[in-house]
């Protein structure tokens, strides 16, 4: 019985298997042209070794194999009913859920009066050389994709992704002038004066 729960790469891969059965090779050229690995780790071993799982999770199975002259022979694989399902319902999880996540840039931004003025300044101008060139990078993609026409339904993740990488280049834009112009000013590393709210304070809040 299928357990194993699907994970990003393996929602990628039944995603292809939705147009037609495919073997690893097509799956991971399909994923580099599509741009897959904006949103998904595409490692080579990782997608063997995920197809691997969802074939022992019954959620793929053997459909054929076929063999090009001397290379090695290549598995096909299609997705089985239960596959179909367990994609529609991770599928509606994922869109409809609200998930706590962890970004490292959070972490970043958590210890910069303790880096000073100068580590810091020196660090965001650096993430920002390098997101100016990811967003150029993503809108020529996007002018791309308009030219050919792609329907935009099937590049809607990207463009989430384009605007994430927007929206963070000029947050971080702003940061690093209001860092500069003291309107954010450093603390020289003095012990913050933070009152912790706890439980109790919480709930005589909300009874008052």
């Amino acid at each position: 019985m299928a357990s194993a729960k699907l994970t990003p790469l393996g929602i990628a891969v039944l995603e292809l298997l939705h147009e037609r059965p495919m073997h690893p090779y097509e799956m991971a050229a399909l994923m580099r042209e599509r741009y897959v690995d904006t949103r998904v780790n595409v490692k080579a071993g990782s997608l063997y070794h995920t197809v691997e799982r969802l074939h022992r999770s019954g959620f793929i199975e053997v459909v054929d194999t076929q063999r090009d002259g001397r290379r090695p022979e290549r598995t096909v694989y299609g997705m089985t009913q239960t596959g179909l399902d367990e994609f529609n319902r991770r599928g509606r999880e994922l869109l409809g859920d609200v998930a706590t996540e962890f970004p490292a840039y959070l972490s970043g931004l958590a210890v910069i009066d303790e880096l000073g003025r100068e580590a810091t300044l020196n660090e965001l101008e650096t993430r920002l050389m390098r997101l100016r060139a990811a967003v150029a990078s993503d809108r020529a993609v996007l002018q791309h994709l308009a030219e050919e026409k792609t329907p935009e339904i099937y590049w809607l993740d990207w463009r989430y992704s384009c605007d994430h990488r927007l929206f963070e280049l000029e947050w971080t834009e702003r940061l690093a002038d209001d860092l500069r112009s003291g309107r954010i000013p450093f603390q020289d590393n003095q012990p913050p004066k933070l009152t912790l709210i706890t439980q109790e304070d919480d709930d005589e809040r909300k009874t008052s």
